[in-house]
């Protein structure tokens, strides 16, 4: 009988700490997750991350580094019912782990069902979620779980997992294949390693005989030719929420609904659509119509309320408000210039005159001598200097172009002048 092969992804799957890719905030020389090896003391754990980037290796790893049973489920086809089954041969057994993949799927009754288990030590989870816990998992579970945020591959970690296919696994070891030109896998890879060994794999089985370099357009022909429908842990679910926001963005309302149809015929999460536009309310429309922000968050709360399929107008109608609206990012580029400048330049001293004196030590040294409140001046307002004065005229935001932030320009140039350059 013919033995399947397993998919590149899955023969390359690290076995150990040391051969794991990427992450290395948590599985570096000293870091947390080697250290709960080396120390054997592991505890219950949700790992957040965006698909390919290691969340089911490492649970493995660190599960099989533990010397009790192991198990497994998936939120999709689990319910009440697996998990009961699971922590009743954990009592049996003394303990086990329990990897539950995609954990933001289980609803409150099954998450609830893992509560006594977890908190008693019958059961160590390790959850693996591409949605913010802090939306998806109850609060009482959350807070027995250690939440770790796993990133995207960078570009030389992406390489790296690929030349170690090419240096390791024996189907293309054997093939002398070797990639010629990386900009198409890197791209359509999205950070995801999985989906960047299956891209791998299926150019090098479109290859001709004799022929061995992967190149651009040999992998923008097997994309072509392989094309999936919506996956939504895979590559069209962030290229269709990328069309959806870069056609609101575009303020097209029409582009706008119909890559909102998309999604909603592929079976997306609307929470997740939501939540995307809160974002972009912020993000990309901002104060040009504070509003934006208003409707978003309320789409948000509605879409929660009323459930599916009746939301999808609710999302139609916050798409389209959303589009419509006037555009401004400078509140995104205004924290953006902030975090540079407070990276730059370090933890700069609060002025004296803007710190709090609760004491009288405090007060003797100088905390808050010459703090001018602003409301005992006319108009609410006088000049003084807010930042520290290694920056102080540091200008961050700019008003954008558009009717409501020249209001706001309007206003900062009455009161401050030309201090600011507005």
């Amino acid at each position: 009988m013919h033995t399947p092969v397993k998919p590149l992804a899955e023969r390359m799957r690290p076995r150990s700490l040391d051969d794991f890719i990427g992450q290395e905030h948590l599985v570096g020389p000293g870091k947390v997750l080697r250290g709960m090896l080396a120390s054997e003391q592991l505890s219950s754990m949700i790992f957040w991350g965006p698909p390919g980037v290691g969340k089911t290796t490492l649970a493995m790893i660190l599960a099989q580094a533990q010397a009790r049973p192991f198990f497994t489920l998936s939120a999709i086809d689990s319910g009440v019912k697996e998990v009961r089954q699971v922590i009743a041969q954990a009592q049996q057994a003394g303990g086990a782990v329990l990897f539950i993949d995609e954990i933001h799927r289980f609803n409150k009754a099954q998450q609830d069902s893992l509560l006594g288990a977890v908190e008693r030590g019958i059961i160590t989870l390790i959850g693996a979620t591409t949605e913010n816990p802090s939306f998806e998992v109850i609060a009482a579970l959350l807070s027995r779980c250690q939440v770790y945020v796993l990133k995207a591959l960078g570009v030389a970690e992406l390489k790296t997992v690929v030349e170690q296919a090419l240096a390791h696994d024996e189907l293309l070891r054997s093939r002398h294949i070797e990639v010629q030109e990386w900009e198409a896998l890197l791209q359509l890879s999205g950070g995801d390693a999985r989906r960047l060994l299956n891209l791998l794999e299926l150019s090098a089985q479109s290859l001709s005989p004799g022929a061995h370099a992967i190149t651009n357009a040999l992998v923008q022909q097997t994309i072509q030719s392989k094309q999936s429908l919506y996956d939504k842990a895979g590559e069209q679910h962030y290229d269709i929420i990328s069309a959806f926001i870069k056609s609101m963005r575009g303020s097209d309302p029409n582009a706008a609904v119909y890559w909102l149809a998309r999604m909603v015929e592929g079976g997306e999460d609307p929470k997740f659509i939501a939540r995307r536009m809160v974002i972009f309310s912020s993000e990309d429309i901002g104060n040009a119509n504070p509003n934006a922000l208003l409707l978003a968050t309320s789409t948000f709360q509605a879409v929660q309320l009323i459930g599916w399929p009746e939301s999808r107008i609710i999302l139609s109608q916050c798409a389209v408000y959303l589009a419509s609206s006037a555009k401004s990012n400078a509140s995104c580029q205004a924290i953006d210039r902030a975090q540079e400048l407070v990276r730059a330049k370090g933890d700069l001293p609060v002025p004296l005159h803007i710190r709090n004196a609760p004491t009288g030590l405090m007060k003797n040294l100088g905390y808050g001598v010459g703090y001018q409140y602003a409301h005992s001046f006319e108009g609410n307002f006088v000049v003084q200097e807010f930042l520290p004065d290694a920056i102080a005229g540091t200008r961050l935001y700019e008003p954008g172009e558009n009717a409501a932030e020249q209001r706001l320009r309007t206003f900062l140039k009455e009161r401050w002048g030309g201090k600011y350059g507005y």
